[in-house]
């Protein structure tokens, strides 16, 4: 059967879209790379926009970013939104300047925020879209990372599709509950007001019905030796063996690094300032 558009753009559409962007990973670029070469180039990419202000430069950051959100095949969703975003943006500065007397000099100045911006957005969605949990976990494990951050990390991933399945719950629990209102009213106000009382009435149910789960996804931390890798050299040792730099890695972060070299040594040929 034919698939149609309402089938594709459904909640549940969403909500299989968020949970496949963090937990799983599409096959891009960096996932197949050492989850701490992936970090090291997520560092570079949000850094180098912050160094300059020259516009040759950060456009040219901005492509390469857009580029590695290519190559890591980053969902639609995410990608979606972020151009959303994007284009909101650029509306509201156009508006801003023509509000208050502006000109093109002023959206430039506005523009070099939303580039720097924007290429720190792309990079995380490059990086965090290639890393599952257990790789993220894993190396700030090995980086030392503070015992806290790591355990965050873990727990923090494994209960977010928890609160999602629930909060679904409850929110049918109570759409079959309540009844609809009479009329839609203006733009369907009525609706959405109903939506909105729905998912405040919500939270308090989600939260205690995930409090005894949250017990047992501790215990799975501690069955796999959560704590025995952070206090004991051994466990640790055994759970990072998989961890392994190979010259590929060494590679896609050299280019990197030489991509943003380049990029400064064009901007340097060829400046341009929002106010010269």
């Amino acid at each position: 059967m034919k698939r149609t558009e309402r089938d594709t753009l459904s909640v549940e559409w969403v909500k299989l879209e968020l949970l496949r962007t963090a937990y799983a990973t599409r096959g891009g670029l960096l996932a197949r790379l050492d989850p701490r070469i992936v970090i090291f180039w997520y560092v570079l990419m949000a850094l180098s926009p912050w160094f300059t202000h020259n516009l040759t430069i950060l456009a040219i950051l901005f492509t390469v970013a857009a580029a590695a959100v290519v190559t890591c095949r980053v969902g639609p969703l995410v990608v979606g939104l972020f151009i959303f975003g994007l284009v909101t943006e650029a509306g509201y500065l156009i508006a801003a300047a023509w509000l208050f007397d502006g000109d093109l000099t002023t959206v430039l100045s506005l523009a070099e925020l939303t580039l720097k911006l924007g290429t720190v957005s792309m990079a995380s969605m490059a990086a965090f879209v290639s890393l599952d949990p257990e790789k993220l976990s894993d190396a700030l494990l090995s980086l030392r990372a503070p015992a806290l951050v790591t355990f965050g990390v873990s727990y923090g991933y494994r209960m977010l599709p928890i609160l999602v399945d629930e909060f679904q719950t409850v929110i049918d629990g109570y759409r079959l509950r309540l009844a609809p209102p009479a009329s839609r009213g203006l733009l369907a106000w009525r609706v959405l007001l109903r939506g909105a009382k729905i998912t405040v009435y919500a939270f308090y149910p989600m939260m205690l019905n995930t409090a005894k789960r949250t017990r047992t996804t501790v215990e799975a931390l501690e069955t796999r030796g959560f704590t025995y890798a952070m206090v004991h050299s051994d466990g640790r040792r055994i759970r990072l063996a998989h961890l392994k730099v190979r010259p590929a890695d060494v590679t896609v972060l050299a280019a990197t690094a030489a991509l943003i070299v380049l990029a400064y040594v064009v901007g340097a040929q060829f400046p341009s300032y929002a106010q010269d």
